[in-house]
């Protein structure tokens, strides 16, 4: 079945957004830049879109939902829990100075005066949280891991890789990516007893 016209224009829409939010910022992003940088008329942006916080917030979940498609197939998968812990660790981490990245700090930043935007981004945060915590429970139960709690080792996994990412993203000469890598490597195999001569690493 073929998709409606206004759903293939949505789509391009929201394409259209997040590139122009990387270029521009979320800040200094406007309903007619979108309009032009799609070729439509603002009206048609309207159409769709409530308002502006409403157009940032749904090209903000359309740029993470991809990430996010990666993430539910590891965390519906039949991996070990070892592989699928560093799977997860992987698409999380930084690869680079990406434009995933740089998104995600300018979205925080945003969300403290937008709360359609602090809303979105704080559910796209849970869930990359919640599928850690999930996968390290699992791992725990069976006897790979040893970590009384998970969800604290899931947040505060996640919160390194999160000040990691910003300092890779904004200050790129300060730390390199491999040494980052290694540092969290470091981190999830003392937060799941892995000890240092367990081989785990992180690929992204």
């Amino acid at each position: 079945m073929s998709r409606r016209p206004a759903d293939v224009r949505l789509d391009e829409l929201l394409r259209t957004a997040v590139d122009v939010i990387v270029e521009r910022g979320l800040a200094n992003t406007r309903t007619g830049d979108v309009a032009r940088a799609a070729g439509v008329s603002q009206a048609l942006v309207f159409y769709h879109f409530a308002n502006k916080d409403a157009l940032l917030a749904q090209a903000f979940a359309y740029a993470a939902s991809r990430d996010l498609e990666g993430l539910d197939r590891v965390a519906s998968s039949d991996l070990p829990s070892p592989e699928k812990v560093r799977q997860i660790i992987d698409l999380y981490a930084p690869a680079g100075r990406s434009k995933a990245w740089a998104l995600w700090i300018d979205g925080w930043s945003e969300a403290l005066r937008n709360p359609t935007l602090e809303a979105v981004s704080r559910r796209l945060d849970l869930r990359w949280k919640e599928a850690l915590a999930e996968a390290i429970s699992a791992g725990a139960a069976d006897g790979a891991f040893t970590c009384a709690d998970p969800v604290k080792a899931a947040w505060r996994i996640t919160s390194l890789i999160d000040g990691l990412a910003v300092q890779l993203t904004v200050h790129p000469d300060v730390l390199d990516r491999s040494t980052v890598l290694n540092w969290i490597a470091e981190a999830v195999a003392t937060e799941l007893g892995l000890g240092a001569g367990s081989g785990f690493s992180v690929e992204s």
